[in-house]
């Protein structure tokens, strides 16, 4: 019988870009490409692979590693899903499909990576590595609210607007010192502002009834938050030391929101060894502890802090 081309034969899948971009001897090629080294590649396949596969009676099922490259590609590009399935040799629903399995299967493992700190030792670790960055005391987190572009939703369309005209999810975050995210909010609609984002989180709610004195740690957040015994602002009037140092401790959370959505631009691995801009933790000495009586508000708290900041400044100044 001779070779002839069936019109209407299936021809099998390819995976030759994907196999080419796993095999490749260049990391840089990997981690530009899906942000991520291969050594952080297989972390996840070991976390979620078992979860990600199917039975199926396909010829050429997705493996668990090409779901989970197909879904980082996505994440890194913020391309078309037409796009991504084209780069892999896949249909437009099958990349649908992958990235939202993966997406969930990473969500399920929230609650085991991103931690509030909350025992003394992880507490007392984060407030002196904060306490090196300029002075301030007592910081157990940053806390900012970063807006993540969506497609306008058929619902209540008009409260995802935000104050830049665009749609979005409000997205509530505090880190440590490192830039390690600690906890994640990301139930409000764009027009919601940061202070109502956090006065209706868990967050606060557990602040709220763990908070009994400045050893239990404080957060500091821009002067879009209320000043609180455990939150600490801004002054709105002008006090150069306490509003200096306070800004360069909390520009950790900007930061951080940067690296993520530089390395994810679907957006716009903090500790698995990948690239960063933060220092390596140390353990330095404990910082002072900042003297108070009774049960002072937020204001009576950062007054206190101030005048502790401006007591240090001069010892440094006399001593220099």
């Amino acid at each position: 019988m001779a070779d002839f081309d069936i019109p209407n034969a299936r021809r099998p899948r390819q995976f030759r870009r994907i196999d080419r971009f796993t095999e490749t001897d260049d990391p840089e090629e990997i981690r530009r490409r899906f942000r991520f080294t291969h050594y952080s590649i297989d972390r996840i396949e070991r976390l979620i692979g078992h979860r990600l596969e199917r039975p199926t009676g396909r010829n050429q099922p997705l493996t668990p590693r090409q779901q989970i490259l197909i879904t980082l590609r996505f994440f890194a590009s913020g391309n078309f899903l037409q796009l991504i399935g084209d780069t892999f040799g896949v249909d437009i629903a099958t990349v649908s499909r992958v990235v939202t399995r993966v997406t969930d299967e990473l969500c399920d493992l929230k609650d085991q990576t991103i931690k509030f700190p909350t025992t003394d030792r992880h507490k007392s670790i984060i407030k002196q590595n904060f306490f090196k960055i300029a002075g301030f005391p007592s910081v157990i987190a940053a806390i900012d609210g970063t807006h993540v572009r969506i497609i306008a939703p058929h619902e209540h369309e008009e409260q995802y607007v935000n104050r830049k005209h665009y749609h979005s999810v409000n997205v509530q975050a505090t880190c440590d010192h490192r830039g390690v995210f600690t906890s994640i909010n990301a139930t409000w609609p764009g027009s919601t502002h940061d202070a109502h984002v956090f006065r209706t989180s868990v967050l606060s709610d557990y602040l709220e009834a763990h908070h009994h004195g400045l050893e239990d740690g404080i957060v500091l957040g821009d002067s879009a938050y209320p000043c609180r015994k455990f939150l600490m602002t801004p002054y709105l009037h002008p006090a150069q030391m306490f509003n200096d140092a306070h800004a360069k401790t909390r520009n950790v959370i900007e930061r951080a929101f940067g690296v993520l959505k530089r390395r994810f631009h679907v957006l716009h691995g903090e500790a698995w060894g990948e690239r960063e801009a933060f220092p390596e933790e140390e353990d330095p000495q404990p910082p002072p502890l900042v003297q108070l009586e009774g049960n002072p508000d937020g204001q009576a708290i950062r007054d206190a802090i101030t005048a502790n900041i401006m007591t240090m400044c001069n010892k440094f100044v006399k001593n220099s």
